[in-house]
């Protein structure tokens, strides 16, 4: 895994990316060694103030690491030109157990989310990002269906996902989650004038790729892409921005 991060972050660094998001687990276990390995790798977009990141519940075993990754509370905003990031942790501390890795916001955290969206610049795009998943997915592993089976929360979507969702409906482009490994996207009220948009981009060390979304004045310009880090050329140089998304 350390050398398929290597590879993300030389690809990131060497492209035309304006801004990185990475939805949680930047640590296997939660520990500071695995953070300050994570720091030392991305430091550079990190200090550039090219790069948004929220914790997983992985961050939070063994040292918790999670405390920080986000600082400042719940909820957090990173504007950078023509993008406006709310960030949400949406761990707790249940999650120091590895068979607890569901996710649990509260009302608080809506409010918190609701006063961050008001915030947003006129004629940028918008994301929210947070690691777990809003809207149930299909249990990807035989653990997660057993602990379905079992009523056990493990791979449920957040409680007060669908919540979340409608709150933000018409002001927000983007939600970006991670937590399930298998790459997903789909789009809600896509009748609406503002349509949201939600992906999940799976495990990028394992998967070797990651989004790209292209977009100017607060419009994505077309659907999102992935890049190989695998491949040989480089990344695009667009003259619109690009934000580029990886998941754990």
């Amino acid at each position: 895994m350390d050398r398929a991060a290597v590879r993300i972050r030389d690809a990131l660094l060497g492209g035309a990316i304006d801004h990185v998001v990475i939805s949680g687990d930047l640590t296997e276990r939660g520990r500071r060694t695995e953070l300050a390995r994570f720091e030392e790798l991305f430091g550079p977009l990190q200090r550039a103030g090219r790069l948004s990141i929220v914790p997983g519940n992985h961050d939070r075993l063994t040292d918790d690491v999670g405390a920080r990754i986000m600082r400042g509370g719940r909820v957090e905003t990173h504007t950078v030109p023509g993008l406006h990031i709310v960030r949400v942790d949406s761990t707790g501390p249940h999650n120091k157990f590895l068979l607890a890795g569901h996710g649990e916001i509260c009302e608080a955290v809506l409010d918190g989310i609701d006063a961050a969206l008001a915030a947003a610049p006129p004629e940028h795009l918008v994301a929210v990002v947070l690691h777990h998943h809003p809207l149930a997915l299909p249990e990807e592993t035989f653990p997660e269906r057993l602990a379905t089976r079992l009523g056990w929360p493990w791979a449920t979507e957040l409680a007060l996902g669908l919540d979340l969702l409608q709150r933000i409906r018409g002001r927000c482009d983007l939600v970006l989650h991670g937590h399930r490994h298998i790459p997903r996207s789909t789009t809600l009220w896509a009748g609406d004038a503002r349509p949201l948009r939600m992906y999940n981009a799976g495990c990028t060390t394992a998967l070797g790729r990651f989004r790209l979304f292209a977009h100017a004045d607060g419009k994505l310009l077309s659907p999102a892409g992935w890049f190989d880090v695998r491949r040989v050329s480089p990344l695009p140089r667009p003259v619109e921005r690009r934000t580029g998304m990886e998941m754990r």
